[in-house]
């Protein structure tokens, strides 16, 4: 129901309780940081709103009257309550202000993010990003969900309500193990023999499964899998086993490669390649927070530097 009129004024409030305590209007002024004159100012308009005498007032000081001590005790919750609302508003800013949740793919995660999140801590040292992993399909859910209020995915076709910027291109390779056949072939492979071929994939959902999905669709054709693997480094480890071939980002390989644990193959029909972006809400604003994360890592990607050793290129290794 609406208050009645008029209201008493709470910093007026916070002052008696403060005479009330230190004992003058003087020494309560200097407390509150006023002069003793806007202070008794103060005091009298409250005094005129509640229709009360709360002080009496005399040469060596002001006493608060009975009524004056009954206000003070009934405004102690209110002031109180009103303490804690500003200290619990002061947080939410500054949450607001610096907290930001974020979602991405298994491959950004694992062979992006952490250099991206450390160069934005040294750029940005007040901003906190919690980082969450997960396939694509379900990075979109959450930010979708307003679970993330970032998601960085890769080769997902459906954004549908979300927004999305490209931050950078992927590639994507036929690895196999040293002993493998293939490993000493000279010829690419074509789709019809990587679609006949028994893979190591990722799940259902996973973006670079999409991809590979997507490519072999253009010509009529499904993958064959010989297992699926959750993560990109088990994938790796049974690939080099010689269990079965991979098709496998090259941002997650040069290492391996370059050790000769694994060995790129040729695919005939061109590359496969993908954008990996960052999505987030079409219908929430992003947060002034989230907003210095999308900065900051644009920043970092236009580092010619640690581009390069994100991607591993080539002429590095």
């Amino acid at each position: 129901m609406p208050l009645p009129q008029p209201i008493p004024d709470l910093v007026s409030l916070d002052l008696l309780a403060s005479v009330a305590t230190l004992g003058s209007i003087r020494q309560a002024a200097i407390a509150h940081g006023i002069s003793q004159p806007a202070a008794s100012t103060r005091l009298r308009v409250l005094e005129g709103t509640l229709g009360l005498e709360l002080l009496n007032r005399s040469s060596g000081g002001a006493q608060l009257t009975p009524a004056g001590r009954v206000v003070v005790q009934w405004s102690e919750q209110v002031l109180g309550d009103l303490r804690a609302l500003l200290t619990a508003t002061s947080a939410l800013r500054r949450e607001g202000r610096t907290q930001v949740h974020v979602a991405a793919s298994m491959t950004v995660a694992e062979y992006l993010a952490p250099e991206w999140l450390v160069r934005l801590a040294g750029l940005d040292p007040e901003l906190h990003v919690s980082l969450d992993m997960a396939n694509s399909e379900h990075v979109v859910e959450m930010v979708r969900d307003g679970r993330a209020a970032l998601g960085f995915v890769e080769g997902v076709s459906s954004l549908a309500g979300l927004r999305s910027q490209v931050l950078l291109h992927d590639e994507l390779v036929l690895v196999v193990a040293p002993h493998h056949p293939w490993a000493r072939r000279r010829t690419p492979v074509s789709p019809e023999e990587l679609a006949a071929t028994p893979l190591v994939l990722r799940e259902p959902g996973s973006g670079t499964r999409e991809v590979l999905e997507g490519w072999l669709a253009r010509s009529g054709l499904e993958v064959t899998a010989m297992v699926e693997l959750g993560s990109t480094t088990a994938i790796k480890r049974a690939v080099e086993s010689g269990v079965a071939p991979a098709v496998l980002s090259l941002l997650t390989i040069h290492r391996e490669v370059r050790d000769g644990r694994l060995v790129t193959v040729a695919l005939r029909d061109g590359e496969l390649s993908r954008a990996i972006r960052v999505i987030w809400s079409r219908t929430e604003s992003l947060s002034p927070a989230a907003k210095r994360v999308l900065t900051r890592i644009h920043a970092v990607i236009d580092d010619r530097e640690v581009l390069s050793r994100s991607l591993g290129a080539a002429s590095e290794e």
